[in-house]
């Protein structure tokens, strides 16, 4: 049974770590969506993983809960406790370090606070490239990018955050540190501690510092916007630019016409340069060595691809800044979708197989709850879409809430009877506990109780999160 902080509890520990306490802000305690409020009054502010550790023993002691707070970006409410006793919110936004740098090993050393954003501008100042990359990749922290194993436009090419490291350092749960930030390819001794903790978003151990893999910047990159005529024939296309340009694509996102018709209403001043507005469109990102020029490559995937009918109009970056132009487009569909205020947001991924059979088959079965408009967009390439549910114009979310349990599960059982995840790059968080428990496989589930209890025996590390208390 955990105990709430007590003013005596704070006091004992800003007494002890001097300078460490901060009380909470509104941004502490609030979620993208607006869907979760936190509860919380102070805040931890660690500048070592000394202190990390000395708060998590002090936790520990008073039987007291840690939310771990990144840069609060996360959508399935990980971050904030929004029932329970009041918890300790632990941030590392004084941990922002680089640890190390290595371009003869392509490795980047870097504390658990540091913004990703800061972490590419690293690696570029080394001549290379850390490819994970997401919408807020300038408020993120890197520390809740590996406790979510967030995925991002990159995982075509380069993995999710989880193959993208090589040592993590760690607070577990009784405060004990975990040294295991290596630099290495290859270490075969025992269990993966490092692999358990990534994507335990903050139940198993607090992530202080990382060990990132990095690559070479490709010689040329460019993008292209090109309409498709059916997700299966962008399907067809990602397989035959595959086999033109294996290992070259970087990126493939799958856009539906509702995606720019929510940025027509939201934000007019984003242009798309695609006209009319194509039903289905794929955005594709490709890095290349010297040995291959980009615009030619790219001109004569295009016209391979609309020989065989896979494509009816496009747009090639002429540029880097028609590139990022492009890129916009694609990373302004979650503002314009917040703006527009989805009823259901779903985070799935499919056999690729299964893709384009699964969209016309939800959207009929939801036809049957209601009336709603469908932005079906994502990283198809990897198949992880975001199968996102809207009112239509006049209604708001807030005349669907009735709907949202019942449009939840009409997706997600058909994602399940596909063989596919109700969660690809989000996590479980608080958001989707109960679908972990309905979708998850028994095997899994109990080992994965086992081994909350062996390393967190008195539930303290982000209590609520992931497993049902």
């Amino acid at each position: 049974m955990l105990n709430p902080i007590s003013p005596e509890f704070l006091q004992t520990l800003s007494a002890a770590i001097p300078g460490l306490l901060r009380d909470a802000e509104p941004r502490d305690l609030e979620e993208p969506r607006g869907r979760w409020v936190g509860q919380g009054r102070a805040v931890a502010c660690p500048r070592t993983t000394a202190e990390v550790s000395a708060v998590v023993k002090a936790c520990a002691d008073a039987r007291v809960g840690i939310v771990p707070l990144g840069g609060g970006t996360g959508l399935v409410g990980g971050q904030l406790s929004p029932d329970g006793p009041e918890p300790l919110i632990l941030s590392l936004e004084r941990m922002t370090a680089l640890r190390g740098a290595y371009p003869s090993e392509n490795v980047l050393v870097v504390e658990a606070g540091m913004i990703l954003q800061n972490v590419q501008e690293e690696a570029e100042k080394l001549g290379r490239l850390f490819p994970l990359s997401l919408a807020s990749e300038g408020s993120a922290r890197i520390g809740g990018n590996l406790a979510a194993n967030a995925g991002g436009v990159n995982v075509l090419r380069y993995g999710n955050t989880r193959d993208l490291v090589l040592g993590i350092e760690a607070v577990m749960p009784d405060g004990s540190i975990f040294n295991g930030l290596k630099r290495l390819r290859k270490d075969n001794t025992g269990y993966d501690l490092r692999h358990l903790l990534i994507g335990s978003e903050g139940t198993l151990g607090i992530i202080t510092a990382v060990s990132l893999r990095l690559f070479p910047r490709p010689a040329s990159r460019v993008s292209a916007l090109v309409a498709v005529p059916s997700p299966d024939a962008a399907l067809k296309l990602l397989a035959l630019a595959e086999g033109r340009l294996s290992g070259m694509i970087s990126a493939f996102e799958l856009i539906h016409r509702a995606g720019y018709e929510f940025i027509e209403e939201t934000m007019p001043q984003t242009t798309v340069p695609l006209s009319p507005l194509p039903e289905w469109s794929v955005l594709l990102d490709l890095g290349l060595p010297r040995e291959i020029e980009a615009e030619e490559a790219l001109a004569m995937l295009y016209a391979e691809a609309d020989d065989a009918g896979l494509v009816t109009d496009g747009v090639i970056a002429a540029n880097e800044a028609q590139r990022a132009a492009l890129w916009k487009i694609r990373e302004t569909i979650p503002q314009a979708n917040r703006k527009i205020g989805a009823i259901s947001s779903h985070d799935i991924s499919l056999p690729l197989s299964e893709i384009a059979g699964f969209i016309p088959r939800a959207t009929e079965a939801l036809s049957k709850i209601g009336q709603f408009r469908i932005n079906c967009f994502g990283h198809l390439g990897d198949g992880n879409l975001h199968f996102n549910v809207f009112p239509v114009p006049g209604k708001s979310r807030k005349d669907h809430e009735h709907q949202r349990d019942q449009i939840k599960a009409c997706v997600h059982d058909i994602v399940d009877e596909l063989g596919g995840s109700v969660s690809a790059e989000h996590g479980i968080g608080r958001l989707k506990v109960s679908d972990l428990e309905k979708y998850g496989d028994p095997a899994k589930l109990a080992a994965m109780r086992a081994i909350k209890v062996a390393l967190d025996p008195l539930g303290i590390m982000n209590p609520g999160a992931v497993l049902q208390a």
